[in-house]
Parts: structure tokens; sequence; C-alpha cells
């Protein structure tokens, strides 16, 4: 009787455990403090394979941008509003000037995961022969009724170039595809900075802005709604990328944590899991 009740006490208690066992993902869900949720992940197989590599969190846990010109940090992720702020640690800013730099993303990254309409790239100290202010003068815009002067007079890291050239040198508020063509040698500017939110900066100072970069994404079609009710975490094969249902060992599932049909591979249970 008594080997009858421990058994069912153990029955029971691995019963209980099951629930737990669902919840454990191969997947930080993390990384500092800014969340990691689909469809992007930083580790390889987790999220959607549309963002494979294209985010890194390092040994002091910031979570970094990973780009052809190089690793942004990511400051925040809105997951409602489908928008993520960077900011490039070599930009100049109005409180510091930095080396000559070029933003660049992959062809895949532009098509995914651009900037927004409201993130306005200035060009800095550029020569009169640059081809925004001849050529492709179109290229550059009317940024909330600020100007070259007030940039140069208002920030201190800026102020530079008006004494090295005793004037107001040129500048250009344009939009990303301009820095997407043209690198800043053709472009003839020394230096840029960009600035995020820019539609409800008018009349406000340069002082006051947010420097940065805001992306905004789309989530890939066919969602994991029913992989993460069931407690697992959508992913990818890393040798097909098809998607993937990520669950505990415990775990058994076509498209869900808890039912029949998975495959083990490298130390946890992966489920494939259907549009819904």
């Amino acid at each position: 009787m008594a080997a009858y009740l421990s058994i069912a006490i153990l029955v029971t208690t691995l019963l209980q455990l099951v629930p737990a066992l669902a919840l454990l993902t191969p997947c930080r869900t993390s990384c500092g403090s800014v969340a990691i949720k689909y469809p992007f992940g930083v580790d390889d197989g987790c999220g959607a394979p549309q963002f494979r590599n294209m985010f890194n969190c390092n040994s002091t846990t910031e979570l970094f941008f990973v780009t052809p010109s190089g690793n942004y940090k990511v400051e925040s992720i809105d997951y409602d509003k489908q928008t993520m702020v960077v900011y490039d640690p070599a930009m100049s800013t109005c409180s510091i000037l930095q080396p000559h730099h070029d933003f660049k993303m992959t062809d895949i990254q532009s098509a995914i995961i651009p900037p927004t309409s409201d993130t306005v790239f200035a060009l800095l100290n550029c020569s009169v022969d640059s081809p925004v202010l001849n050529h492709y003068s179109y290229l550059c815009f009317n940024f909330s009724g600020h100007s070259c002067e007030e940039l140069y007079g208002a920030c201190n890291a800026f102020r530079v170039f008006h004494f090295l050239t005793n004037s107001t040198p040129p500048c250009c508020f344009t939009g990303y595809d301009t820095v997407r063509t043209m690198s800043m040698n053709i472009l003839d500017c020394t230096h840029y900075t960009s600035v995020v939110n820019a539609d409800g900066l008018r009349g406000i100072g340069p002082l006051d802005w947010v420097y940065g970069i805001k992306l905004t994404y789309m989530l890939p079609e066919g969602g994991c709604r029913r992989c993460t009710q069931s407690g697992g975490t959508c992913g990818f094969d890393t040798e097909t990328e098809g998607r993937l249902c990520l669950c505990s060992a415990s775990s058994n599932s076509t498209r869900e944590c808890g039912a029949g049909g998975t495959f083990v591979s490298k130390g946890y249970t992966k489920n494939k899991f259907l549009n819904l």
C-alpha cells in the first residue's frame, strides 16, 4: 500500500512539473534590460530566419544590431508599434564630434527593417560642390524649420566647423535612401548625425533632440501564436531555415508543445509548426 502511495505521489509531482518544463526555452528572452521576442533572437535558430545573425548580446549584456558598417546598440524595442531605436557609438551628436563614418545596411536589412520616415539624417560640413547641394539638391528637405546655422550655433561639437571656415558650411537634412546609395565621400560631407521622432521637433532646439536611428519592421507571414500559447518559442531549423516550435525536451507536438511528433536536436526538442 505504501509503495502504491509513493508511486501516486511521484506521478502527481511529475504532472505538476510538466507545465513548468514546457515553459523552458533554448532562446534567451532578454539581453540586459531589452526584452527579446519574436521575430528577433540572439541565439541561432531563435526568432524568424529573416532576422538571423542580425543581433548580438555581448558579455556586458548589451544588445547590438549588426550591420556591414558596424554594431549599433539597441536602446529600445517597441513590439506593439514594431519599431526599434539603435544608437551608433561612432556617430556625431550635438555634444561629441566623431570621425568620418558611414551607415550601411545589407539589402535584406534595408528591405525588412529600414529606418522610419521620421528618422532624419543630417549631413554636416558639406562642400559647396557636394552633389546633394547641386545635382541632387532635391534630396535635401526642410526639417521642421531647422537650419544649418541653428545646428552649428547650438551644438558645441559642431561649432568647430564654423570656426575652421569662418562661415556657416552647408548641411543637408535628408532621408535614409540618400546615405544608403551614396557614401560620405561621394556626398562630400565630413560628418553626419541622425535624429529620431523628427516629426515632433518643430520649435525644439538641437540640444533637446534624440539622436539615434529608429527602425521599423514587419512580422513575417504565418504567425506562431499557437506555439507560444503552448509554452514554446518560435524559431527555425538552422540547416533548412524552416520554421519550428522550440520546446523543452519533455514536449511533443507538430504545432505546439505538449503533443506528439517531436524530434530532438542539439539538446532541445524542435516541433514543426504550421501557419496559423
